[in-house]
C-alpha cells in the first residue's frame, strides 16, 4: 500500500515490477530484431509456427497475445515476403494453416539468437537455482490469476 493506505506504492508493488520488466524486455527485444526488420510479434509468430506447424490464424493470435483481426494483418504482410505460406483454400473447414518457408525459417534462426541475447542479458547476475526460481514463481502467478475467478 501507499502511504496514505489508499493506492498502491509501486516501489513495492510486483505488478507494477512485472509490467516495467515486460515493457523493459519488448523494449530490448524490439532492439534486437529491429535490424532484421522483424517486430516482437512478427518474431512471436515465425517462433509459434516453427515449434507447432499449421496453426491457424486464431491460434497464432492467442499464442503471440493479439487479436486475430492483427493476425491476420501480420501473416498478409509475412506472406507477402515469403516467410510464410497459406493454401488459397482451406483443405478442411475454414481453417487456412500457416507453415514457414524456407526463407521464413533462415530469417528466425537469425532472430532466435538475437532473442536468445537479450535474454542472456536479463538473466546474466542470475544463478541457475535462481532463473529455475524465478520460472517456478512467475509459472504459478500466471496459473492463479487464470485459475481465478476475478473477484476479491
Amino acid at each position: 500500500m501507499s502511504q496514505d493506505g489508499d493506492g498502491i506504492d509501486l516501489k513495492t508493488s510486483l505488478g507494477y515490477l512485472l509490467k516495467e520488466a515486460s515493457s523493459a524486455l519488448r523494449a530490448a527485444m524490439e532492439a534486437a530484431l529491429e535490424p532484421l526488420g522483424l517486430t516482437v510479434t512478427q518474431y512471436s509468430c515465425l517462433e509459434l509456427l516453427a515449434q507447432r506447424p499449421g496453426l491457424s490464424n486464431s491460434e497464432l493470435a492467442r499464442g503471440a497475445f493479439v487479436t486475430r483481426q492483427s493476425m491476420n494483418v501480420l501473416l498478409q504482410g509475412l506472406e507477402r515476403d515469403d516467410y510464410v505460406t497459406r493454401p488459397e483454400e482451406a483443405p478442411v473447414g475454414k481453417v487456412l494453416p500457416t507453415r514457414l518457408t524456407a526463407r521464413g525459417r533462415r530469417l528466425l534462426e537469425k532472430a532466435t539468437v538475437a532473442v536468445r541475447s537479450v535474454e542472456v542479458r536479463m538473466l546474466g547476475g542470475m544463478t541457475q537455482e535462481e532463473q529455475a526460481m524465478a520460472l517456478k514463481l512467475l509459472r504459478g502467478m500466471v496459473q492463479s490469476l487464470r485459475d481465478g475467478d476475478g473477484g476479491a
